[in-house]
């Protein structure tokens, strides 16, 4: 999927957790950041296109172990030791991109080193993926909305 609707997702996701979150403004950063992680493998998304990135791109194939939950495992192990309060919120980004990127044609490896695909029948860039978009953008404005008029 494109990097602005696994965001527009991931807020939605985000928005309708935020009232049980005690660290709100963590909470979304991380979130919203860790949605894009998965994608610094590819030098057309948005962070992999940081020159910092180009050696992890020469190792490692896009939708290769970045996209899978076994690396989700190991950064949430090492997170819920040293830094729990990011644990959960980078649960929901991360894993909200792999649940998306599972849906599209090419899938994704999601118990890798297995080699088992799971993928849908959206196209990345097609017109699946704009609507789900645009109508994740519409719930993600309607949620904002009430959230900002409950705090009036």
């Amino acid at each position: 999927m494109l990097t602005k609707t696994h965001l527009a997702i991931t807020l939605f996701f985000v928005l309708i957790l935020l009232e049980s979150i005690s660290n709100k403004t963590l909470f979304v950063a991380v979130a919203l950041i860790s949605t894009l992680i998965p994608d610094i493998d590819s030098k057309f998304s948005s962070l992999g296109k940081k020159k910092v990135f180009r050696p992890l791109q020469f190792f490692i194939k896009h939708r290769g172990i970045l996209h899978s939950l076994t690396f989700l495992m190991i950064i949430l192990g090492i997170l819920i030791s040293f830094y729990p309060i990011l644990a959960f919120p980078l649960f929901v980004g991360y894993g909200l991109h792999l649940f998306a990127d599972s849906f599209t044609k090419r899938g994704i490896e999601l118990l890798y080193p297995l080699k088992k695909k799971f993928s849908g029948n959206i196209r990345v860039g097609g017109f699946t993926d704009i609507t789900l978009f645009l109508i994740f953008s519409f719930f993600d404005l309607v949620f904002m909305g009430i959230l900002i008029y409950s705090y009036l």
